[in-house]
């Protein structure tokens, strides 16, 4: 291998098999040059799968076991035989500078938190996700790692926050807001209404966002626990499936509905385009000293494709270091 940037790939914990991960590193490969991969898995697939003008680009670290979904994230720490465990270890070990996962969430955010570790300063990772919105796309952060937080956790989500969205989303002065109940600062509960006092500090902050704000665009980065960013993420999932059933019902129901989608439909395809998970790939878990992107069990080839293209771009930035040094620039003010 040449010195690129080089990717893990957990090709045996998507919902579907290896098949649809393998299709998108075979896309990715195809797209772009500039990095090699590690395919972590059974290689009989993989050497099936992988075309030989490839070979070059990919290593291949062999192993059957996978964690499933009905495994606990703690029973992934004495599988050291897994996938998701191997692929961990290749960023610990820096022959790999970052891994995707389709597989188990709980397992990668154990594992990459406890094997590879945290960065200086950061007392939990937390899971970030990008969200359309009027003028673009929003992150939200945290959406599922820690389901119970302190105000110093959220104060820390908030400076990685805006770390992601100055390095890789390229926003310059990104604008943070602080999820709760109301734009008042008098609103939310204790921890919310504590961690407001923190954000003062941080220039970017411009306070409290209600619900609406993740999709007017009045935000880039948005602040929450995990319960409640999942909660958010999950609702904000099934009302995209809600709308996408509800307009094929509508479209089907007569010659002038078809005759309208027909007329309209290069629209309802940038609609669908700006909706769709696949187009993001992943969620990174920001925090950890490595890159880390967690994709959907369901990830389709072209989810695959664009987390590693996301894993790339991370890779090749300075996003870590910067959240070091905002979090100690905030820990010296005391």
């Amino acid at each position: 291998m040449s010195s690129n940037i080089v990717i893990a790939v957990d090709i045996m914990g998507g919902d579907f098999g290896a098949t649809p991960i393998l299709e998108g590193v075979v896309a990715a490969l195809e797209e772009k040059q500039g990095f090699n991969l590690i395919l972590v898995g059974d290689e009989n697939v993989i050497n099936s799968t992988i075309p030989s003008k490839f070979k070059s680009r990919v290593e291949i670290v062999h192993t059957v076991d996978v964690i499933t979904m009905e495994d606990s994230s703690t029973n992934a720490l004495k599988r050291k035989e897994s996938s998701i465990y191997k692929a961990v270890d290749l960023v610990r070990e820096k022959r790999a500078n970052a891994i995707v996962s389709a597989g188990h969430s709980g397992a990668t955010m154990s594992l990459a938190t406890l094997r590879i570790g945290r960065l200086n300063g950061v007392s939990r990772p937390a899971i970030a996700t990008l969200m359309p919105n009027l003028s673009g796309k929003s992150l939200v952060l945290d959406v599922g790692a820690n389901v119970d937080c302190e105000e110093e956790n959220l104060f820390q989500f908030a400076i990685m926050g805006e770390a992601y969205a100055e390095e890789i989303m390229g926003i310059k002065s990104p604008r943070i807001g602080l999820i709760s109940n109301g734009e008042e600062s008098t609103k939310g509960n204790k921890i919310v209404k504590h961690t407001h006092e923190m954000l003062k500090s941080m220039p970017t902050f411009k306070g409290n966002a209600e619900g609406s704000d993740i999709f007017n665009g009045n935000f880039d980065v948005l602040v929450c626990d995990g319960f409640v960013g999942n909660i958010i993420l999950k609702t904000s999932e099934g009302v995209a499936t809600l709308i996408g059933k509800y307009l094929k019902t509508e479209i089907s129901a007569s010659a002038k509905s078809k005759l309208g989608y027909l007329l309209c439909k290069g629209a309802f395809n940038n609609l669908k385009k700006e909706v769709d998970y696949d187009q993001y790939g992943g969620a990174p878990l920001l925090g950890v000293n490595g890159c880390v992107i967690v994709s959907h069990g369901k990830s389709n080839q072209v989810a695959i494709k664009n987390a590693i293209f996301q894993a790339l771009k991370f890779a090749n930035s300075n996003i870590n270091k910067v959240i070091e040094n905002e979090l100690e620039k905030y820990s010296s003010r005391g």
